[in-house]
């Protein structure tokens, strides 16, 4: 199979959504299909190239994420024509890719990772233009026509897709690279040893401080942490990138107005393969995600044996596993509660869950060949 893909972002841009396509892209190649990658063009690369056998089409854009929809719509028609499949996600990417499926008459696919209809102000902090603005835009991408496939990356996310009428929609988890995350593969002593943290309860935060990943709560938790565990240290590893800027300088703020700077190690983020050594250096991991289509931070951290502090919402409850404690979203108190417990290994424990990147490539490969054999029965009738 010839498997297009149109997203807004792809490598060298890391984040949750590029992990998942990139690993499957990747393994869809490994097992004989094709993949070919319409993205954005980040500063400093090159127009197209091939990654792991995976080609990749860089569409430049101004500086404005935005314009992808309209300037990669050329492109996107002319490599649907040699495809078997488009697949894309929300948002950028949607409508070019739900514009060529059309044109060249070939199955769509979007995987969908979170909805947010009715809640864009909740969730991102929006005034009540942009949150309308945002959330009539997501309410029109359910409502074209021609998409022959959502996928959820969660069984919260399908329950959100069938409650705004998607019945069209079948569950496929993201997958966990096991070989990556493997406790047994890393050693945290010298992250420790380096920002001199042997004798103390370590507790680490990492992702993008978006504003429904909810960063405040465990900052504002870390001020009634430190005066019951003088000797808890929390590692803060944010995302500096140019959109989250705004939230990253608010929780700096945030930081000096709790004068709690000496209880807080703030480190940049470090490259992917560095990340588990992060992971092992720490005690407790908490994600105090507002929302969550499926959960990366709380699967790496149960992947590496951690004890996961994580809000009691959306996905979470899904991806958490081994030792963990779920607690009330938004609540400061009940994180700070909480890591004093695991502090006393006071933590509920279950068989760990596994999301492997090879189921997560055999589902997608079978809805993609359910959708073909479906396209060529209507075809010859």
């Amino acid at each position: 199979m010839k498997i297009l893909f149109v997203i807004e972002n792809y490598l060298p841009h890391i984040g949750g959504v590029e992990v998942v396509f990139r690993n499957l892209a990747e393994g869809l190649v490994k097992k004989g299909h094709s993949a070919t990658v319409i993205t954005h063009r980040m500063k400093g690369t090159a127009k197209e190239e091939t990654i792991n056998n995976v080609k990749v089409k860089r569409i430049g854009c101004l500086g404005s994420r935005y314009l992808f929809t309209f300037l990669s719509l050329p492109a996107a028609v002319a490599e649907a024509e040699k495809a078997d499949i488009v697949h894309t996600t929300t948002f950028n990417g949607f409508f070019p890719a739900w514009v060529a499926a059309k044109l060249s008459r070939k199955p769509l696919v979007a995987t969908i990772h979170e909805a947010w209809v009715g809640k864009w102000r909740e969730y991102a902090g929006f005034n009540w233009l942009k949150a309308a603005l945002h959330d009539l835009a997501e309410r029109l991408i359910y409502l074209l026509p021609a998409v022959d496939r959502y996928v959820a990356v969660s069984n919260s996310t399908r329950r959100q897709l069938l409650n705004l009428g998607k019945n069209n929609t079948v569950t496929v988890y993201n997958g966990v690279d096991y070989g990556h995350f493997n406790p047994r593969k890393h050693d945290g002593s010298a992250i420790r040893k380096k920002y001199s943290l042997q004798k103390n309860y370590v507790l680490l935060v990492y992702g993008r401080p978006g504003p429904s990943k909810g960063m405040e709560y465990a900052i504002e938790a870390m001020k009634e942490i430190s005066q019951k565990m003088p000797k808890a240290r929390m590692m803060l590893m944010l995302s500096r990138d140019k959109q989250y800027q705004r939230k990253y300088s608010q929780l700096l703020r945030l930081i000096k107005k709790l004068q709690i700077e000496d209880a807080i190690i703030n480190i940049a983020p470090v490259p992917h393969q560095e990340l588990p050594k992060y992971i092992k250096s720490a005690d407790c991991v908490i994600v105090p995600s507002i929302s969550e289509g499926f959960g990366y931070t709380a699967a790496e951290a149960a992947a590496m044996g951690k004890t996961v502090i994580a809000s009691n919402t959306t996905s979470l409850p899904e991806v958490v596993s081994g030792k963990h404690i779920l607690v009330e979203p938004k609540n400061s108190h009940e994180i700070a509660a909480a890591v004093e417990s695991a502090s006393r290994s006071g933590c509920h424990t279950t068989n760990q869950k596994r999301f492997t990147v090879e189921e997560n490539v055999s589902g997608y490969i079978a809805v993609y060949g359910e959708l073909l054999q479906r396209f060529k029965s209507k075809n010859k009738g």
